[in-house]
Parts: C-alpha cells; sequence; structure tokens
C-alpha cells in the first residue's frame, strides 16, 4: 500500500512539473493582431508573414489586420506549401485585404472581395497590397555553410518552389541582424525546423537540439525578446496553432535554437540595415 501510494505521489508531481510554466522576462514585446489558428492548412507561411507585416506596422502607429483567408482563396489550395518569400509573391499577384472584409470565419460564405476600404479611401486588392507592403521591401536571409557566404543563392528545398533567393550569411551575423532588428522594433518572419525534441508547443519553448542541418517545417513571427530566470536570451514567437498553451499561443525559442535551426528570415530592408 505505501508503495502505491509513493508512486502515485511521484506520478503526480511529475504531472505538476510537466505543466508549471517558465517565467519569462520580457526587454522588447511588440505589438501583434490575435494569435490565430491555421486549423488543418499548410499555410503557416502566410501566416507568419502576415503577421509580420502587421506588426511592422502596428509598432509604427498604423493599424493593419490582414486576411490569411483572403490568401487560401486566391490560391485555391488548403495544403499549398511555401515560404515566407511566397506570400510576398501572392500579395503581388493577387493584391490582399483586411481582415474584417475577409476573416477565417467567413471564407466559404464571402465572394472574392473587389474592393478595400481603409481610412476613407477605396483600394483594390492590389493597390492596398502595395500600400501595406511596397516591392522589394523585405529582405530573405539565410545562414547556410553549403552555399558561399555574402552571396544570394536559391536555396534546394521542396518548398522553395518558386526558387526565390536569400542573402546567406554566417549564423552568427543572421542572429545579430534578428536581436537588433526586434530590439529597434522590427518584426522578424521565422522559417525553421520545428521537429525537435526541444520544440514544444504545449510547454511553448523551443530549446533543446542536435548538431545537424535545419529542415523546413514551420513558420512564425518574432514579436519580442525575453529572457528565463538564468537570464538567457529568448525570442518570443507568434505562432498560428490557436492559443492553447501557457503563453496563449506564443512561444519562447532559445538564441541557441534559433542560431541552429533557422532555415530562412525574412525583415524590411530597414530592419538589416540598422548598425
Amino acid at each position: 500500500m505505501k508503495k502505491m501510494v509513493f508512486i502515485l505521489l511521484m506520478v503526480g508531481l511529475a504531472a505538476c512539473q510537466e505543466r508549471q510554466e517558465v517565467t519569462f522576462t520580457d526587454e522588447v514585446r511588440l505589438p501583434m493582431t490575435p494569435v490565430k489558428d491555421q486549423g488543418q492548412t499548410s499555410l503557416c507561411w502566410a501566416y507568419a508573414m502576415l503577421a509580420t507585416i502587421e506588426t511592422e506596422h502596428i509598432a509604427k502607429g498604423d493599424s493593419v489586420h490582414l486576411s490569411p483567408a483572403y490568401v487560401e482563396r486566391v490560391v485555391r489550395r488548403k495544403h499549398l506549401r511555401g515560404m515566407g518569400h511566397t506570400l510576398l509573391n501572392v500579395m503581388a499577384r493577387h493584391g490582399m485585404v483586411s481582415y474584417d472584409a475577409y476573416p477565417d470565419s467567413a471564407y466559404h460564405k464571402l465572394p472574392k472581395p473587389r474592393w478595400v476600404f481603409m481610412l476613407g479611401a477605396r483600394y483594390t486588392p492590389l493597390e492596398f497590397a502595395h500600400s501595406v507592403c511596397a516591392p522589394d521591401e523585405y529582405i530573405a536571409l539565410t545562414a547556410n555553410e553549403h552555399y558561399p557566404y555574402q552571396q544570394e543563392v536559391v536555396l534546394d528545398l521542396p518548398d522553395n518552389w518558386e526558387h526565390n533567393r536569400f542573402l546567406n550569411i554566417p549564423k552568427d551575423s543572421l542572429l545579430a541582424h534578428v536581436e537588433r532588428a526586434v530590439r529597434n522594433r522590427h518584426a522578424v518572419c521565422w522559417e525553421g525546423d520545428t521537429h525537435e525534441s526541444g520544440f514544444s508547443f504545449k510547454k511553448g519553448i523551443a530549446d533543446r537540439h542536435n548538431q545537424s542541418d535545419p529542415t523546413d517545417n514551420h513558420c512564425m513571427t518574432i514579436i519580442g525578446i525575453a529572457r528565463d530566470p538564468q537570464h538567457r536570451l529568448f525570442f518570443t514567437m507568434k505562432n498560428s496553432w490557436g492559443t492553447h498553451n501557457p503563453y496563449g499561443g506564443l512561444m519562447y525559442m532559445s538564441a541557441e535554437y534559433l542560431r541552429d535551426k533557422t532555415v530562412a528570415v525574412y525583415m524590411t530592408r530597414e530592419a538589416y540595415e540598422i548598425p
């Protein structure tokens, strides 16, 4: 009987430890639109890049909320895989509309919008897209030792089926650019490897990882910088898997994880050029 009580106590203690969340201290937290849920779609690249554009505008005092459902409508495929570049290309070809005009819940009920109304002005979707994201406003960076550094390269990845180009820089340089961008109130779209045992949406943390080359399987938006109780550097990530984790859908990714498990990041050229 005593042995059984001991076992039950140990199981209960383990469960409590599993539920216990780490307390992070924010150093930077950028404003954002509500966390969304991409559901069964493969459109994380759209959710993350749109959230990056939104936060970039909101941080400058311009209220922007964009529609992932519109992207799904114009590409007509829930399971189209892509990268941050893919969203920028979709916007350049098909435009964009506001979330209020085309919310996720109304995707199958509303016709494709012909106009976007904003601050008393009327735009076509293409005009609206250009007003929130100018051509060539964003730069794509990678840190891949298999390609020459300081050159633009085409990553040989299934999700890069459009053959978009990335500026290849060393890992430490990429990490430094990301940190400088966020500290100067610029959002960053992150793309990389979430197939690690140290990546847990349930816990809201991405930390432990191995040293293998990263795979390209998810995108999120970097909207902050924080420290854990040991004062280690973490980046605050806005995910698109709903709000059911200890941080309301946000995640904390260690600087070491980001350094080693990044496939690409996207930031404005203004952010990239910060000295």
